[in-house]
């Protein structure tokens, strides 16, 4: 058998789509945000589009909002570049200007090693072994250290 149609008087019919008009019009907030918890809206409808527009909000948004405070640390700048020239073998020797170095008159090996690496730390980064050094004069006449290191 064959379901037949009824026909419905035309107040009756009124009054059934008023009643699903207001079903679906009724939901509660916390309904639409269960919804949008569970992400129950097709792919393509309004509300599938204002969840994908706030996530992406939040993705674009926050890093600007948030401080994390990842700057970078501060490296101390030279006021001469340094020359950086390899010694033939694995390590480099590096031409410093000895106002960059800030190394004391009459200073021990040890004190005037450890201001060298600092000043070339820049350069080479802090895994660095400073085998030798010797004071030199540069083109125009300023005293400078001449630094040999490797890795």
């Amino acid at each position: 058998m064959e379901p037949r149609s009824v026909a419905m008087p035309a107040s009756q019919a009124q009054a059934s789509q008023k009643m699903t008009n207001s079903n679906s019009g009724s939901r509660g907030i916390g309904a639409v945000l269960k919804s949008y918890f569970y992400w129950t809206y097709a792919r393509g409808s309004f509300h599938y589009d204002v969840m994908v527009t706030l996530i992406l909000a939040f993705i674009f948004i926050t890093p600007h909002l948030w401080n994390f405070g990842d700057r970078p640390s501060p490296v101390p700048s030279q006021e001469h570049p340094m020359l950086v020239t390899g010694d033939g073998g694995h390590g480099v020797i590096i031409t410093v200007q000895a106002s960059d170095a800030n190394v004391p008159a009459g200073a021990s090996d040890a004190a005037v090693k450890r201001a060298l690496r600092h000043a070339i730390e820049p350069v080479t980064g802090d895994d660095v072994f400073i085998e030798r050094w010797e004071t030199v004069r540069d083109a125009n006449g300023n005293l400078a250290w001449k630094v040999w290191a490797h890795k």
